[in-house]
């Protein structure tokens, strides 16, 4: 038996027609009106009125959208109504007005065609106490909530909650709650077959706290739209007001400026002569910008945008000088030697005076140790030229927009790096300085490497296309510099669009004379001292190169430079004393201790120790190769060596011992003996393979017991078979072995042909000697090496084999 709402009592049948239904899920007690107009589903109808006594089994269908659904496709839990009321409509449909008994189970479908009819079962709740504390109060809260939900604007019957306060029944309260929130269907169908009332109830008071929660933040919203569209209303008539008044005041300023302002960007458009193209965009959106109100916030970006474009140096160009005398005189003024970049620079203007100006400009990279004068030669290019001169630092930029620049779609964009360059030097052929090329990032916001490849390809920069402006600017009249300090560290396809010129070190000569003519007046302006107060002598200047700076630039000479002179001006301002020379003595008196003295060099000649030289980014450094023996067996490498320097000490040993005989070694050596190899300075990593040649011949030294010739470095890579490979950066290693009073420098023979790179004064001050194999490395290296050779060679030992016969 199940029970109607007039708590009549109606038999229970087992066998009943089924009407899917879309887009509900009826609940028992629940009465609404449906509207039947699927065939099969009126035929249902029909045999229910017919057959079983008006009742029939309502349950929803999985896909709303499905016509004729299959029995899978129909949710098994259902509600057994009654069809109270039909009636047909003229369009062939039927409404029904139905009320729900009690939920029932499909356990199997008799008949699926013309309609479907199926057995099912009666499902009961879980029976509860209904005068439980802890139900009602979730009760009550349930209708409190329900109640909120309807104050917030949730348009629900309004007899529902007058109907709830009758309800004392939790499953009762549940279902009605449920029926009255439309619900997606999904979550309408779990309700119903959820058979514990108490868990209905919370599932209830979930789904009312998340619909409070939405109605809250809907409120929120249109009460900020609202105070909005207020204060803009508020404005408007605010402005409409002080128009008319200063119209009836005969004042007709109040509204010439935005008709000026626009006037005035139409003759800034007209007068720049930028291309047609951009042009057009210009005017476009100057259009736009009239037909807005001046106070939102697209007409900010708009008049942002015109200003950027209106700005730019479409047509100014500087007038540049092509007297080459004059130009050279400039470059020779700020910058001693680097003929190199002077004579390139000198091509380039050379080129453009002879083809009347009509040639794009040249994109150079300076590569060379810090403080050789990279970027204050940029300056000075850009003053032999007479271009304007811009510096872009480009050292951890990660960014591609800093290159490209921001779309406008966003909030305060604006354009990349080189649009704003071309602003502030109000010229369209400035020299942009871009500085530490070589230290560019990148992460998940793009490469700015890869956009600096249009940027710096001659084919494709006369049409860059900035994402701010979206117009293509002609960058071609740009003379690009670039500087870095490791040129290994630019990728490969953006260094191949540079042409690459190298700075090398500044010799002891070359210091002391950039020293006089540039950064003691330099220093001497900046503290306040003149002449009359300090003189510093050649002997001095060396002092402070020789003991207190070890670099290949001259940063920290400037630095020792600038000190000097600041004690120098504090014994003036203490009225202590006359005028201060600077000679070696008192350079120790005012700076304290040499920082580099003459035990740094080896003092005699030593077994086992030898004198490699090495490149870094800061210029040619002396390399102390040590090595002892011990008992045991294999080779020890330490000094934080890279893998490659590692391999080089490997192969060193593998001809040394292949040829152990000739280097008066014996075989047993290497099986009695553990070899132990360090590269002072172990917290500095070393790696390359141009140490080879000193590995072997400290391993040679130790071995034979021979002191190896403190005046003599080495530089080269040695193979398995003896032979001497090239090198590179010979010019800073030269320096290098300068600085600590080297006398001869041994370098592979393919290497002679850079000596033509290096100055005629280093070629007097060091015997450059070339090799091609280690066998004559270790003549000019070991001391009295020749006398051994001439010695008779050791006998092989017990333990060798004999020679295999042929």
């Amino acid at each position: 038996m199940v029970t109607n709402y007039e708590g009549d009592n109606i038999e229970f049948k087992n066998e009943l027609p089924l009407l899917p239904i879309r887009d509900i899920v009826v609940y028992p007690f629940m009465i609404l009106p449906l509207f039947v107009g699927r065939e099969s589903s009126i035929q249902a109808v029909e045999h229910a009125l017919n057959n079983t006594d008006r009742l029939i089994l309502l349950a929803s269908q999985k896909d709303i959208t499905a016509e004729a659904p299959e029995p899978s496709e129909i949710y098994e839990l259902g509600t057994v109504a009654m069809i109270m009321r039909m009636r047909k409509l003229p369009d062939g449909r039927i409404k029904i007005l139905v009320q729900g008994l009690s939920k029932a189970r499909i356990m199997s479908f008799d008949q699926t065609e013309p309609f479907f009819i199926s057995k099912v079962s009666k499902v009961e709740d879980v029976a509860v106490d209904a005068g439980n504390v802890a139900v009602n109060a979730l009760m009550r809260n349930i209708r409190e909530q329900l109640e909120k939900v309807i104050t917030l604007g949730k348009v629900l019957s309004p007899d529902i909650l007058m109907v709830l306060e009758d309800i004392q029944d939790p499953g009762r309260l549940a279902d009605l709650v449920a029926s009255n929130l439309n619900l997606h269907v999904g979550e309408a169908q779990m309700i119903l077959e959820v058979l514990d009332p108490i868990e209905r109830l919370h599932k209830i008071n979930d789904i009312l706290s998340r619909e409070l929660e939405i109605l809250a933040m809907q409120q929120k919203i249109k009460h900020v739209a609202k105070d909005e569209i207020n204060k803009s209303q508020k404005e408007y008539f605010l402005r409409e007001q002080i128009k008319a008044i200063k119209n009836e005041l005969g004042d007709e300023s109040g509204a010439a400026p935005v008709e000026d302002e626009f006037q005035e960007f139409r003759n800034k458009i007209n007068n720049s002569e930028m291309p047609e193209e951009s042009e057009k965009e210009a005017l476009k959106q100057l259009g736009r910008l009239e037909k807005m109100h001046p106070d939102s916030s697209e007409s900010s970006i708009l008049r942002s945008y015109l200003e950027w474009l209106t700005d730019l140096p479409w047509s100014e160009s500087s007038e540049e000088i092509y007297d080459l005398d004059k130009a050279k005189a400039i470059l020779d003024e700020d910058h001693m030697d680097l003929e190199k970049v002077k004579e390139r620079i000198l091509e380039y203007l050379a080129v453009r005076k002879l083809k009347g100006g009509k040639l794009k400009g040249p994109i150079l990279c300076f590569s060379g140790p810090p403080g050789v004068g990279k970027t204050s030669l940029g300056k000075s290019i850009a003053k032999a030229t007479g271009r304007e001169f811009v510096r872009i630092s480009l050292g951890g930029v990660k960014d591609e927009a800093e290159i490209r620049g921001h779309r406008r779609t966003y909030v305060g964009s604006m354009p990349g790096r080189f649009i704003q360059a071309l602003k502030q030097a109000k010229t369209n052929n400035p020299v942009i300085l871009l500085d530490e090329v070589d230290k560019l990032g990148g992460d998940f916001k793009g490469d700015p490497s890869s956009a600096l490849l249009e940027v710096l390809d001659p084919e494709q920069n006369g049409a860059f296309r900035d994402h701010y402006l979206n117009i293509p600017f002609d960058l071609s009249n740009v003379m690009f510099i670039a500087t870095s300090n490791v040129l290994d560290q630019i990728p490969g396809p953006l260094r191949d669009r540079m042409e690459v010129l190298n700075l090398s070190g500044y010799t002891q000569e070359e210091k002391v004379a950039i020293s006089k003519k540039y950064l003691i007046p330099k220093q001497m302006n900046e503290n306040g001292i003149t002449d009359d107060h300090i003189e510093f002598t050649d002997e001095g200047v060396q002092s402070v190169i020789r003991n207190f700076t070890s670099e290949a630039g001259l940063r920290n000479l400037e630095r020792r430079i600038g000190a000097l002179c600041r004690k120098v001006a504090t014994k003036i301002a203490r009225g202590e004393g006359s005028k201060t020379q600077i000679i070696p003595k008192e350079v120790e008196k005012l700076l304290g201790p040499p920082l580099y003295t003459k035990e740094d060099e080896k003092e005699c000649d030593e077994v086992g120790v030898a004198t490699g030289l090495a490149w870094t980014a800061h210029g040619g450094e002396i390399l102390y190769i040590e090595s002892t023996k011990m008992k045991g067996k294999g080779l020890t490498l330490t000094g934080q060596l890279g893998d490659v320097m590692k391999e080089s000490a490997q192969t060193a040993i593998g001809y040394i011992r292949s040829k152990a005989d000739q280097f008066h070694v014996s075989e047993d050596a290497f099986d009695e003996n553990e070899i132990h190899i360090h590269l002072p300075a172990g917290a500095t990593p070393k790696d390359g393979p141009s140490a080879g040649i000193t590995l072997a011949t400290t391993i040679v030294s130790l071995l034979t017991d021979t002191p190896i010739d403190k005046s003599v470095a080495m530089t080269g890579e040695i193979t398995l078979t003896g032979k001497v490979l090239p090198i590179g950066g010979l010019k800073e290693k030269a320096l290098a072995a300068m600085r600590m009073n080297i006398k001869t420098v041994i370098i592979p023979w393919k290497n002679k042909k850079d000596l033509i790179d290096i100055p005629e004064e280093y070629r007097k001050k060091l015997n450059f000697v070339p090799v091609k194999t280690f066998d004559e490395v270790v003549e000019i290296a070991l001391v009295g090496w020749k006398k051994k050779e001439a010695k008779p060679k050791l006998k092989k030992s017990k333990n060798s084999h004999p020679p295999i016969a042929a």
